[in-house]
This record gives C-alpha cells, sequence and structure tokens, in this order.
C-alpha cells in the first residue's frame, strides 16, 4: 500500500476503491485487534466518490485519504466505545471538530481503533476488546494508549489515524510500530468532540508512514474552534509549505548522559547514530536539563488521575452508557453500574485521582505536582531560549510483550519516561522511526521544539529522514 501522498501523484483509475477494498480483504486476515468498529461499506461508497472527484480535477485536500479514528473521539452514526464496557453500545450523535474537518476535506474513516480504555494505559492491554497486537511481532505490545491506531497505520489498514497523546499515547506506540507519531501545541488542534481523559493534557495527534501525509492531515485538522475554549488563535503555519524548505539554525539540546544510561543498548546506539548524522549536516549540539526528571512521571499521574476522576463522574448509567441491572435501589444505582462498566486500570486511577483530590491531600499531592508542573513548563521555555530542538529517545526499550507488565504497574508507568514532560509543558513533538534492533523490533528517536513550532519541528525531521 502506498502512503497517500504517493498514491495521489500516481493516481489510476478506481485506484481509491482499490485501496480500501484490498485493506478489507486483507483485515479478514489478519487484523491485529486494531480496530473497535470497522466502517467497510461507508468506505466503498466514499471511495468511489473520491476516485470521480480525483478523475475530474474537483478533489478536496484530502480526497480519498483512508483515515483511522481512535475509538474516543466522537464519530456521528459511527459507535464509539473509548474501549469501555461502560459504553460498549454506545453511538454519538455528532461528529467531533476534526472528525467533520476531515470529512469536508474527502477524507474516508474506514474503522475506529482500539486503544486502552479511556486512553488510560501504556501497552494497549486494558482494552475491554482485548489487547491490541504488534504487526512486527504478534507476541509484543503496539503502545499505548493509541496502539489501534499505530498498528492500523503500520499494517496498512489506512493510510493514516488519529490517536490522542495525553502522556505520550501517539509518540510511544509510533515509536514501537516503525510509524510517524506527531503531537502538536496544546491547543493547535480542536479537543471538541474528544473523550476527556485529563483535559488540560489531552492533545490530538496523528499517525502515518511519512512526514508528507501527517503534513497534510494537520493542515486540514488544525486551527481555532469556537466549540473548543482552549483551542488556540496563534498563526498557524502550513506543514506542508514548511517541508519546502530547511531549518535555518539547528542547535540541538541533548539530555545528560546520567538520564540516558538506564535505555536499551541498541536504542542508545541508534540514538547516536542519528545525533552523528546531524552534526554531519552542520548541527551543534548543547547539554540542557529538564529538571526534577525523577518527578515527570509522578506529576503525571496526579494530574491525570485527578483529572479523570472528575471527567468520568459523568459516566453514572444515568444518561448514556451502562445500566446496571445488578440492583434496583436508587442509590447503589451509580456505584453498580461504574463498578460494572469500568476496567481495573480506570478504577485504580479514579481512586488515586480522588485520594489526591480529598481534604488533607490536595496540597500535599495535587498542589506540588501543579507546581512542578509549572516548573517544567519554565525550564522548557529556558531551554527553548538557547536550542531550536532537544533531541531525545522515545522509549527506553523496545515493544515489550503482551502480559509482561500488566502486574506491575510501576513499571507500565515507566513506559512514558522520556514522553510525559512534553504533555506537561504542552510543546509540540515528533516520534520518528529509527530503524529495527537486532531481532526486528521497531526503533523511534524522537524531537521536540518550542510552543507553536510545528513548522521547524517537521524540517528537522525530514533534515535526517
Amino acid at each position: 500500500m502506498k502512503s497517500y501522498s504517493d498514491l495521489r501523484q500516481s493516481y489510476t483509475d478506481n485506484a481509491i476503491f482499490n485501496e480500501v477494498g484490498s485493506i478489507i480483504s486483507r483485515y479478514e486476515h489478519e487484523s491485529y485487534n486494531s480496530y473497535i468498529t470497522t466502517n467497510f461499506e461507508d468506505a466503498l461508497v466514499q471511495a468511489k466518490e473520491s476516485d470521480t472527484r480525483i478523475a475530474n480535477g474537483t478533489a478536496r485536500a484530502l480526497e480519498g485519504m483512508i483515515i483511522g479514528v481512535k475509538d474516543n473521539i466522537s464519530t456521528k452514526g459511527i459507535k464509539t466505545t473509548a474501549a469501555s464496557k461502560i459504553l460498549e453500545n454506545f453511538t454519538p450523535v455528532y461528529d467531533a471538530t476534526v472528525v467533520q474537518r476531515l470529512k469536508d476535506a474527502g477524507g474516508i474513516i474506514i474503522g475506529k481503533a482500539n486503544l486502552d480504555e479511556f486512553a488510560m494505559g501504556s501497552s494497549n492491554e486494558t482494552s475491554y476488546f482485548g489487547p491490541v497486537k504488534n504487526p512486527y511481532d504478534i507476541e509484543r505490545v503496539p503502545g499505548g494508549s493509541s496502539g489501534g491506531s499505530a498498528a492500523a497505520v503500520a499494517a496498512k489498514f489506512c493510510h493514516t489515524s488519529l490517536g490522542s497523546d495525553t502522556g505520550g499515547s501517539v509518540r510511544q506506540p509510533a515509536a514501537f510500530t516503525n510509524t510517524y507519531g506527531f503531537k502538536p501545541t496544546y491547543g493547535r488542534i480542536s479537543r471538541y468532540g474528544l473523550f476527556a481523559f485529563a483535559s488540560s493534557l489531552d492533545h490530538i495527534g496523528t499517525f502515518s508512514t511519512t512526514l508528507e501525509d501527517a503534513a497534510l492531515l494537520y493542515d486540514v485538522i488544525s486551527g481555532n474552534d469556537p466549540m473548543d475554549a482552549t483551542a488556540s488563535s496563534e498563526t498557524n503555519p502550513s506543514l506542508v509549505e514548511a517541508l519546502k524548505t530547511s531549518p535555518t539554525s539547528m542547535v540541538i539540546g541533548e539530555l545528560p548522559d546520567a538520564i540516558l544510561k538506564d535505555c536499551d543498548s541498541e536504542i542508545l546506539e541508534r540514538y547516536q547514530e542519528y545525533k552523528q548524522r546531524f552534526i554531519d549536516l552542520g548541527a551543534t549540539f548543547k547539554t540542557v536539563t529538564i529538571p526534577h526528571d525523577n518527578a515527570w512521571i509522578p506529576t503525571y499521574y496526579i494530574l491525570t488521575s485527578a483529572e479523570a476522576s472528575s471527567n468520568l463522574s459523568r459516566y453514572d448509567g444515568v444518561r448514556f452508557g451502562l445500566r446496571s441491572e445488578l440492583t434496583n435501589d436508587v442509590i447503589d444505582y451509580v456505584t453498580a453500574s461504574r463498578t460494572e462498566g469500568f476496567g481495573k486500570e480506570v478504577k485504580r486511577r479514579i481512586m488515586l485521582g480522588t485520594y489526591v483530590l480529598s481534604s488533607g491531600y490536595y496540597d500535599a499531592y495535587y498542589k506540588k505536582a501543579q507546581q512542578a508542573r509549572r516548573i517544567i513548563l519554565n525550564s522548557y521555555k529556558e531551554i527553548f531560549s538557547t536550542v531550536d530542538a532537544v533531541f531525545l529517545p522515545t522509549t527506553a526499550t523496545p515493544p515489550f510483550k503482551i502480559g509482561e507488565k500488566t502486574n506491575d504497574p510501576i513499571s507500565m508507568y515507566l513506559s512514558d519516561y522520556f514522553t510525559a514532560s512534553s504533555p506537561l509543558a504542552g510543546n509540540p513533538s515528533i516520534s520518528f522511526p529509527a530503524g529495527f534492533t537486532k531481532s526486528g523490533l521497531p526503533i523511534g528517536l524522537q524531537l521536540q521544539t518550542s510552543h507553536f513550532r510545528e513548522d521547524l519541528l517537521f524540517q528537522l525531521c525530514a533534515k535526517i529522514r
């Protein structure tokens, strides 16, 4: 399957229809459990319409791009479950802003991608609908929480896909599946229609096999939205245009060796190889420090769990979603619905969040975490006053085996070590494919730039691909 950009450049009759047909055929033999709900019938109809538009010269910006959408993003008339039993049969009556923009631009939604339940996880093993398998090794995880979105792109079940990134949930799966995982600045892409996990950290991001496809997708779905009070009205340069020029400066920050020392040796080797590539292209490196690296993960989990405990209170079995039949007692009804409907990891985070927000613990945990977040944000601002970008691994290890970390939540949480600080600060970052281990497992490396410099991020990434 060609990338979308290549397909459009070498278009032949019925190309989009044939692509959708090929996906359906291959998906029936090996799905990797990447989609919870497929939209094949509608996709075939839309593909015919796209072929006609392309042939007669009336194609729109994303005409015929086949797209997977993470199943925590609202799609009108298509079941949207957040991979949870509590929303197993929920069908929204409206489209998320990003989905409406995709449709208006000619994008074809082929399926709703599997994820960790309510985007809470780092391996895509907490889904009520079962774990996603990594297309490069079906015994290993594809990363989380957007594992289905990543696996669908890696397996060529779509050209691109949408995910959400709260602590690394786009970039970490991208690293595990040899894809580009892009998280823009907080507010660049509207969150209207994204099921809230932690509203102040949630970002919608993208997966693709090429930077060009990521740029095309971003240019369509980004921009201000009156339906989202946190959407930015900042000037939004085209990434398609940005890729036509090279960066004017390449001063790149690197983390101290002490922070990188626990990375897998093959990931460190690839990191050093790409660092040398940058140097050969004229870049200079400078050691930078994002303070309190031992607090990145605790800060992230305290804040996100606190926000999750509030956001998920709406799932009470009264207005929508699962309604328990375990009790007829009105007082116990909400408790029974939530107990039956939520999975183990979601319950764990709700309880943690409720605890850190409770009287007597708010100042000790939640307030301290907010202060730590501010320090991280200010440090990023200081760093980017002296360097153009920060270069670091996306993950410390290659993809791990399914079940390897499910009984060790702390080890699972540390999978987000190199990705959690960026959502806390809200700056853009991208994981790009950087080859494979000797055993054939994907490796991803990461670039980060200052707020609203997605253009520079893509230019630097294109420089060394």
